[in-house]
C-alpha cells in the first residue's frame, strides 16, 4: 500500500540528508539509489527515523510507495543525470505526478525542461546550507506553476530554516527556472564573500603579521557586530583549528588552491547577458581560477618576488572596509536579480529573496534583515541608495578606500574589494568617460553617439 507523502531520488551526501530531515519533520519518505546497497545502508542508519523511510531498490518500487498524486525529489547531478532521470521516471508517472529537481542546475535547463511538454508536472527547486542545512533547516528557492509549489509547500516550509521571526526560509520565486536562477545569484554572492573575507584575511595575515589565532579573535568579534554571518563565523572558527599532525594553525597546512563547482561562473556569464554588472562576483571567479594556476604563481613569484609587504593597517579599518564591500556585493546581486525579473518576466519577489537568505543558506547574515525591509520599502530602488545603506556607505567608504589603496600599493591582491569600490565609484560618477568610446566606435565605425544638447547630429566631424 503507497503510504509515502514523497519519495526522494539520489541519496549522496545532500539527499540523505534531506532525507532524514523530511523523515524527521513526521512526513514518510520513500527513498531510492541507483546503487540498491546505499539504499540498504541509509535505512539501516536512519535510527529512530527508520520506521518513516521506505527503502525501493528499483524506480517501479518507489512509485508505488508514494501516495499519489506523487511527488518525487531528485537529487542528483545536474544536466545529463536529470534528463535520464527524467526519462526513466516517465513511463511510471501520472500526468498529475510532479518531479522536483533540488540539485544545483543551471536555471536555462530547468527553462528547458519546463517547456518541453514532459508527460508530468516539473518544479525546479534551489536548496542552499549545505549538509547541515539540508540535514537541519535549508534555505529553498522554487520555480515553476503556483499549484506545483502549493501542493508540496507543507513538506518544504516545514523543512527549511526559520528566521528569528519564525518565518520559514521557503518561497516560490517564479515561473520555471526563476529558482535555480535565484540559487545561481546566491552562490556567486557566496563567492564574493567568501573571497572578500580572504582577502581581510591576507591582510591580516600578510600585511599586519598577525597570527592565526589572533586572526580568529578578530572575526570572532566581529561576528558580534555588523557582520554577524555564517561566513564570518565559520572563519573565526577554521582560523582557531590546529592540523592534528603537525599542530601547527591548520590554515598554514591548507594548499591555497580553492575548487569550485561552476554556479559561480554560471553567474557572471548570465551577468553578461543581461547587462547587469556585478564585477564583486566576477572578481571572486577569477580570483578562484587563479588560485588553480599555482605552478605559474610559483614561478612568477620566483621571477618578480613576493609581493605583499607589511601595510598601514587597523582591525577597525578592516572591518568597516568589509562592511562596505559587502553591502556593494549585495546592491550588484539584487540589482542582477532585478534585471532577470524584467527580461525573463518572473516579478521575483525581491523582499522575499532577502528573507529567503536570512537563515539555513551560505550567505546567511543579519544585514539581510535590513535588505529585506528596503527592498520592501521600494524594490526597484538599488540598494546603495537605500536611506539606511547608503548611510552605512557614507560612513565605511573611507576605510574601503584607505584599505584598498594601502594595499594595493604594498602589492597585496585585493580583486573584490577593489572592483567593490571601482564600481561604487562608477555608479556615483554622473559624468564619466564613455563619451570617449562612443566618439572612438563612432571614428571607426560610424556607430552614431547621443549628444549632451539633443542635436539630431550623431556623428562627428572625423566622418568627413
Amino acid at each position: 500500500m503507497a503510504e509515502a507523502a514523497i519519495g526522494l531520488i539520489g541519496l549522496g551526501t545532500m539527499g540523505s540528508a534531506l532525507a532524514l530531515n523530511i523523515a524527521e519533520k513526521g512526513f514518510p519518505i520513500a527513498v531510492h539509489n541507483r546503487t540498491a546497497q546505499v539504499t540498504r545502508d541509509f535505512h539501516a542508519g536512519a535510527g529512530e527515523l527508520a520506521p518513516r523511510v521506505i527503502p525501493t531498490e528499483s524506480l517501479k518500487e518507489l512509485v508505488a510507495a508514494i501516495k499519489p498524486p506523487r511527488a518525487i525529489i531528485l537529487m542528483v547531478p545536474a544536466g545529463k543525470p536529470v534528463d535520464q532521470q527524467i526519462e526513466a521516471l516517465a513511463p511510471l508517472l501520472d500526468p498529475q505526478d510532479l518531479v522536483i529537481d533540488a540539485g544545483n542546475a543551471n536555471f536555462h535547463d530547468t527553462n528547458r525542461r519546463a517547456e518541453a511538454g514532459l508527460p508530468m508536472r516539473f518544479l525546479g527547486m534551489g536548496v542552499s546550507g549545505g549538509e547541515d542545512g539540508a540535514r537541519h533547516g535549508p534555505s529553498i528557492m522554487g520555480g515553476g506553476a503556483q499549484q506545483d509549489w502549493d501542493r508540496i509547500a507543507p513538506i518544504l516550509t516545514a523543512i527549511a530554516a526559520k528566521a528569528e521571526d519564525g518565518t520559514p526560509c521557503a518561497t516560490r520565486m517564479g515561473e520555471a527556472g526563476a529558482g535555480h536562477f535565484v540559487k545561481a545569484v546566491h552562490n556567486g554572492i557566496e563567492y564574493a564573500d567568501m573571497q572578500m573575507i580572504a582577502e581581510i584575511y591576507g591582510l591580516m595575515r600578510d600585511g599586519l603579521g598577525l597570527p592565526a589565532d589572533r586572526i580568529a579573535g578578530i572575526f570572532e568579534g566581529w561576528n558580534d557586530g555588523p557582520l554577524q554571518s555564517y561566513l564570518v563565523e565559520i572563519s573565526g572558527k577554521v582560523a582557531h583549528a590546529s592540523d592534528p599532525h603537525s599542530g601547527e594553525p591548520m590554515l598554514d597546512m591548507i594548499l591555497d588552491r580553492a575548487g569550485q563547482k561552476g554556479t559561480g561562473r554560471w553567474t557572471a556569464i548570465e551577468a553578461q547577458h543581461l547587462a547587469a554588472p556585478i564585477p564583486v562576483i566576477e572578481a571572486a571567479v577569477m580570483a578562484r581560477n587563479v588560485s588553480a594556476q599555482l605552478e605559474e604563481r610559483k614561478a612568477a613569484e620566483d621571477r618578480f618576488g613576493p609581493a605583499p609587504q607589511p601595510c598601514d593597517l587597523d582591525e577597525d579599518l578592516l572591518e568597516r572596509a568589509l562592511i562596505a564591500g559587502k553591502i556593494l556585493c549585495y546592491a550588484q546581486g539584487f540589482a542582477m536579480i532585478s534585471a532577470a525579473s524584467g527580461t525573463f518576466g518572473w516579478s521575483l519577489p525581491l523582499p522575499d529573496i532577502a528573507r529567503v537568505w536570512r537563515a539555513g543558506c551560505i550567505i546567511r547574515s543579519t544585514m539581510l534583515n535590513d535588505m529585506a525591509e528596503a527592498l520592501t520599502e521600494n524594490p526597484g530602488r538599488n540598494l546603495i541608495m537605500a536611506p539606511g545603506f547608503a548611510s552605512r556607505i557614507e560612513e565605511a567608504l573611507p576605510a574601503l578606500r584607505r584599505v584598498v589603496a594601502e594595499g594595493l600599493a604594498k602589492g597585496h591582491p585585493l580583486p573584490a574589494l577593489a572592483q567593490g569600490l571601482t564600481w561604487f565609484d562608477m555608479m556615483r560618477t554622473a559624468r564619466g568617460t564613455a563619451n570617449m568610446i562612443q566618439a572612438q566606435r563612432d571614428f571607426f565605425g560610424a556607430h552614431g553617439f547621443e549628444r549632451v544638447d539633443g542635436r539630431d547630429d550623431p556623428h562627428g566631424p572625423w566622418g568627413a
